[in-house]
């Protein structure tokens, strides 16, 4: 019987993140960076860009690589298991018969399923499509443009303290941030796209890694030197006006924000809109979201909800047993029943 092959998935924070899937083949590793991970949809392929194959000690290699030959950045264990090569299909037009298509079935940790590998015509770049049904058939596509739940202005709850929670009303831009698996789009209250303004949020993806969540938050402005909240919008509305990559890249260190998220929307494949906030947030919390550019907002006892009262700042009072509810016709992804 055929020994099983072996295969890894490391999660490569280079210049951008991305995804090392390196096959055991004939004493080597074929090796492809897969921008946006392995799909767990069939109805989606994503790009593969196939690199020089590695030797076997990358199956279990972890750490900062900064050799010059595979690039700098951390590489981390994102999966590993074996797998099933059900078929390889050698170039006809390479002398060496390089492979241009394999379809193997991986058995990993994270990872399972059927998939197929193949190449672009006259390019280095190849397609990994998954063949096989989801594991989890109700899983669903991250939805873009999803718009946030407004507040509703009121006086300070008084009666039942416990069965709410505080944050600080933080003077910014509200925004919801979408990330697809390192991909990450930031949209207005409109569900206008303002990624480009923002640089220093987009690397929030670097955080997440192979996730697919939907953030609910507020962009504020810090103080450059401190990152202390500045409660003044003057800057953020000079950042709107930036159009270029150039322009915001500059400004992201001149004149810095934060996403400072209060709610998360989505997780892998499902909406979560309809559990209570209280469960909602302790998912939050698990994302332990504290970088140069997000933050998670913190929860204010009842005295210091008093005192932002009483520092003008203001405070948002959440029933902690709360739906996230929008004012809006219902979304297609929302499971009303």
């Amino acid at each position: 019987m055929e020994e099983a092959r072996r295969f890894v998935i490391q999660q490569h924070d280079a210049t951008r993140l991305h995804w090392d899937l390196r096959l055991e083949h004939e004493g080597v590793l074929l090796s492809w960076a897969l921008p946006r991970g392995v799909p767990w949809n069939p109805k989606e392929n994503r790009l593969a860009v196939q690199t020089e194959d590695h030797s076997l000690d990358f199956l279990d290699r972890e750490g900062d690589d900064f050799d010059g030959r595979f690039g700098a950045g951390r590489s981390t264990q994102w999966d590993t298991g074996t797998y099933e090569l059900h078929k390889i299909e050698p170039s006809k037009d390479d002398p060496t018969g390089a492979p241009v298509k394999l379809v193997v079935t991986l058995h990993g940790r994270r990872v399972s399923g059927k998939y197929s590998l193949f190449s672009m015509r006259g390019s280095r770049d190849w397609l990994i499509h998954r063949m096989d049904p989801p594991d989890d058939e109700h899983r669903k596509p991250v939805p873009i443009g999803v718009r946030p739940m407004i507040a509703t202005p009121g006086e300070m709850p008084v009666d039942s303290p416990s069965d709410w929670s505080y944050e600080t009303r933080w003077n910014g831009i509200r925004a919801i941030v979408t990330d697809d698996t390192g991909r990450v789009l930031i949209t207005g209250a409109d569900a206008a796209d303002i990624s480009i303004h923002f640089p220093e949020i987009r690397r929030i993806g670097r955080a997440l890694g192979h996730r697919e969540v939907i953030l609910d938050g507020m962009i504020v402005p810090v103080d450059p030197t401190t990152g202390t909240v500045l409660h003044d919008r003057a800057g953020l509305t000079r950042r709107l006006n930036i159009t270029s990559d150039s322009g915001a890249r500059n400004a992201a260190k001149t004149a810095p924000v934060v996403f400072m998220a209060f709610d998360i929307l989505w997780i892998e494949g499902r909406p979560i809109t309809d559990l209570p906030w209280e469960l909602r947030r302790r998912q939050l919390d698990d994302l332990r979201l504290d970088g140069p550019g997000w933050r998670t907002s913190p929860s204010l006892s009842v005295d210091e909800a008093y005192g932002a009262i009483d520092a003008e700042t203001g405070i948002v009072a959440k029933r902690r047993d709360s739906v996230y509810t929008i004012d809006r016709p219902t979304p297609d992804w929302i499971d009303t029943a």
